[in-house]
């Protein structure tokens, strides 16, 4: 056996190379090349060696134990220094990281004028798609998909009882994987249980959120959804539904999991409880429970009576506002609420008066999470990773850059903003046709409406499904099913921007920016959103950053066209 001396200078220099991620990750590589003379000695010496195998063999052997003893640590080593790299950066670099320091209302207040001076739009809101779709690709991608299964429809008598958690749109998302996971286990849905929490502090019933009769009414033959569990059985569990015994299911869960782990528990008990049940089933599904996704989020679910009328009202005044435009307005998604900004851990004017209710907050929305000794702040490398809600002031900024005027009739979704008299002025003055939901409605139409997040954000939800660009500033569920809302009515022709965080952080703490630079950079970042924003995902490639909660094309559409005509599921 020919022995290969350079093999585990080869591991260890793969083992540098995934290690380069940081700066304090130890470099290591392969050695210099020998001298010739050396490579001489090297020569004779393995020449020699060739002539006693069985020790070369050994001495390999010895080696290869070794490397593989060292190895582990190696690795152990090369993970500590990267966990530790933040913590190091800030040791052996004091100086604040490149726009890791909130300065935006410094520069704000310096590009002022500039801003000022410029009121009319270069964007025109009538024909504001710059990239169109010619003919939707995604049309000749669906591939032949068996999506004719028969659907138990709980005949066997087993239920499924799920308790949804989360804000309005995990909330939606856990209701329509519900739908999916009784088709999976041939079980009745008992309509979904919303639960209580510290943060949102809403104790809506599903009815109060959405239209529970057409819900039940548009599953029904697909899947079977009653308002109660059967008194004969309740009595089992002294009537009290949470009596029955929680089954704890791990996150993103596949269909095999469901069937293999769950459907045993189910036939035993006749009656399963699943909670919590945010994120609780893979994206990636067979076709025909994908098909009832789809039929769930984009069918099935519609807001009551009461809160679709008001949004429509809503709706109507806000295009009335923008008839200089014809109707056409922005939707702005603000993620500066107090709750927000906690939670973030990002710091914004500083000081004691903020951390102190910052931190009042944390304790009164999450307990001592936030407390924890194993808990690292790092509001610098949090903003400097686009993590940090964007303040009103730098929405506005972004977007008089990318090129909207003060003329632009806009639309806040958000709820009560932190600090909203000194954090909202800038935007006002940028945009003086802004509205929101409540400047729109008056004081008894929203009445009914307080103290209840869910109903609150699912108006927010539908004044942005109609606007003519939607902007979001924060991640999380509310754009994410907006976005796939909005593609799925408009056949994939609905503006979303969706800015770089990261380097709009370097563009708020550059203090020598002008105007014009700044422009420059926003306008390029809205061509990268615009490109970004008209991207096809392939069918069948579901994953939890690209569903069909937020791509529902092409897959979506498939599976409508892959059911026959016949079907109760109309096509899109």
């Amino acid at each position: 056996m020919k022995p290969k001396p350079q093999q585990h200078h080869h591991m260890i220099s793969v083992t540098a190379n995934d290690c380069s991620t940081t700066e304090t990750c130890i470099s290591t590589s392969s050695p210099p090349p020998s001298s010739s003379r050396n490579h001489q000695l090297d020569s004779d010496h393995f020449r020699r060696r060739r002539r006693s195998p069985s020790r070369s063999r050994s001495f390999f052997s010895r080696r290869s134990s070794l490397y593989f003893l060292l190895l582990p640590l190696f690795l152990y080593t090369c993970e500590f220094f990267m966990c530790i790299g933040p913590f190091y950066s800030v040791v052996v670099h004091p100086n604040p990281l490149p726009g890791s320091v909130y300065r935006s209302q410094e520069l704000f207040q310096r590009l002022w004028n500039d801003i000022q001076s410029e009121n009319s739009s270069t964007i025109q809101l009538e024909s504001v798609w710059r990239y169109k779709r010619r003919k939707l690709k995604e049309e000749k991608l669906c591939p032949k998909m068996n999506t004719e299964m028969t659907f138990g429809n709980g005949t066997n008598g087993r239920y499924l009882v799920v308790e949804v958690n989360g804000g309005l749109n995990q909330q939606r998302s856990a209701i329509c994987n519900a739908v999916a996971v009784a088709a999976l286990l041939d079980a009745i849905l008992v309509i979904p249980r919303l639960e209580f929490h510290n943060v949102w502090r809403d104790p809506s019933v599903f009815s109060d959120v959405y239209d529970e009769s057409h819900f039940i009414e548009l599953l029904d033959g697909l899947v079977k959804v009653v308002h109660d569990l059967p008194e004969e059985l309740m009595e089992v569990y002294d009537s009290n539904i949470s009596n029955i015994p929680t089954t704890r299911v791990h996150a993103w869960a596949t269909a095999k999991y469901y069937l293999e782990e769950v459907k045993p528990i189910l036939n035993k008990q006749q009656v399963i409880r699943i909670a919590p049940f945010a994120n609780r089933l893979a994206m990636k599904v067979p076709p025909h429970i994908q098909l009832l996704r789809c039929h769930a989020n984009y069918k099935a679910l519609r807001f009551s009576p009461k809160i679709s009328t008001l949004a429509k009202r809503i709706v109507s005044k806000m295009m009335e506002k923008s008839s200089s435009k014809s109707g056409n307005y922005i939707s702005i998604h603000l993620r500066f609420e107090e709750d927000m900004v906690a939670f973030s851990c990002c710091v914004y004017n500083g000081g004691e008066a903020e951390k102190s209710a910052m931190d009042s907050i944390r304790e009164k929305g999450w307990g001592n999470k936030f407390k924890r000794k194993d808990r690292v702040f790092s509001p610098g490398l949090n903003r400097v990773d686009g993590k940090c809600p964007m303040t009103p002031l730098e929405v506005g900024m972004m977007l008089r850059g990318m090129g909207f005027g003060n003329d632009t009739p806009v639309y806040l979704a958000s709820g009560k903003i932190y600090q909203e008299e000194l954090y909202l002025a800038p935007l006002k003055k940028m945009f003086p046709l802004l509205q929101s939901k409540e400047s729109l409605t008056s004081t008894d139409e929203l009445a009914s409406f307080e103290g209840y997040s869910s109903r609150l954000a699912a108006l927010d939800y539908m004044v942005c499904l109609s606007s003519e660009v939607f902007v979001t500033t924060q991640g999380g569920n509310f754009p994410h099913f907006l976005m796939g809302h909005r593609r799925f009515l408009f056949n994939g022709h609905a503006k979303t921007i969706k800015p770089d965080k990261s380097k709009l952080v370097l563009l708020f703490q550059d203090m020598n920016i002008s105007w014009n630079g700044f422009k420059d950079e926003l306008g390029k970042m809205l061509d990268e959103s615009d490109r970004k924003g008209i991207m096809v995902s392939r069918v069948g490639k579901s994953n939890r950053k690209g569903s069909v909660f937020s791509n529902p094309l092409p897959e979506c559409k498939c599976l409508w066209e892959s059911r026959n005509s016949s079907s109760q599921l109309d096509e899109i």
